[in-house]
């Protein structure tokens, strides 16, 4: 089994505009609106490639009931600490005449230090059933930066499952100080880590190559247009961009996330988890709102997708 952590999920709504006028009025050509948060779209894809998909974390009582509904769909069991409050609302407006998206998100209501307690307790009860634990996603009002970094480091302690990491920040600094199995920054992300600006793809692979020196088995990177790459200590591989056609970018880092996980999972190696990553976030891309891979697309992407050694 699979289980992902889920702190903070939320409502995506995505909108289409023709043209976005900053400060000006914009009509909506259409909407989309789906339950989702990074660890919901993780857990949706990981079962969509037959996986058994599990997740855990916090929920609202006040529209959470449609991240429940949408994961039972999926055919991904869950388990939720209940909360007062209402579910978060994003927002992602897609410009059509650009390709280029522009996100507002709610942070969501605050959780109590009991609840918190409870959603500790529930993850390492999860992390004993499972092989991957996936911590993904900002984290609401009320929890630390290095919430993950302990729960990593319990997990760590009283299980033998392998932790995933996709975050950004200080909850990304401080949770690699776990020496977590994967790490999945953009080149953005990493280049906050490594404290400069990353020119090119072999300043990524040192910086990578770098956080996998300091105790981080696999830092997998996602560049966009420019491909993605995976490095350990002493062994990387890199995956060109496929050119396909773009409805949304929205959980696309997600989507590779789950593809990664799902390639280890098969036995496959870092190579084989790179080609299941990069084919995840094409398939994903290709779709709308936060809609994810349409698992028919999933074998001639895989086809496409080459990895060589770098």
């Amino acid at each position: 089994m699979i289980s992902c952590v889920c702190m903070n999920p939320a409502l995506d709504k995505t909108i289409e505009l023709d043209g976005f006028t900053y400060g000006g009025l914009n009509r909506v050509q259409s909407a989309i609106t789906d339950a989702a948060g990074k660890a919901v779209n993780v857990a949706i894809v990981l079962s969509r490639l037959g996986d058994k998909a599990n997740l855990v974390g916090v929920n609202y009582k006040d529209g959470g009931d449609k991240v429940s509904a949408r994961l039972t769909s999926e055919g991904v069991s869950s388990d939720f600490v209940w909360l007062d409050g209402a579910l978060r609302v994003n927002i992602k407006a897609l410009d059509t005449r650009t390709g280029k998206i522009t996100e507002i998100n709610e942070s969501g209501a605050p959780v109590t230090p009991e609840a918190l307690k409870s959603a500790d307790a529930m993850i390492v009860r999860a992390a004993a059933d499972s092989d991957y634990m996936v911590l993904t996603g900002s984290l609401p009002k009320g929890t630390d930066a290095n919430f993950y970094r302990r729960a990593i480091e319990r997990i760590g302690e009283k299980t033998d499952a392998r932790c995933v990491l996709d975050c950004d920040g200080e909850r990304l600094s401080e949770g690699i100080k776990a020496k977590t199995f994967l790490i999945k920054p953009n080149k953005y992300e990493l280049g906050l880590l490594c404290g400069r600006e990353l020119e090119d793809r072999s300043d990524i692979l040192y910086c990578a190559q770098e956080i996998a020196r300091a105790g981080v088995k696999w830092v997998a990177v996602s560049m966009g247009g420019d491909g993605a790459l995976i490095a350990g200590e002493n062994e990387a591989y890199f995956a060109a961009a496929l050119d396909v056609p773009v409805r949304s970018t929205v959980g696309a880092g997600d989507s590779m996330v789950a593809g990664l996980v799902h390639g280890f999972a098969l036995g496959g190696g870092a190579e084989a988890a790179l080609r299941w990553g990069a084919a995840c976030g094409n398939a994903s891309v290709m779709t709308e709102g936060t809609r994810l891979i349409d698992t028919d697309a999933m074998p001639a992407l895989l086809e496409q997708t080459v990895c060589e050694r770098i």
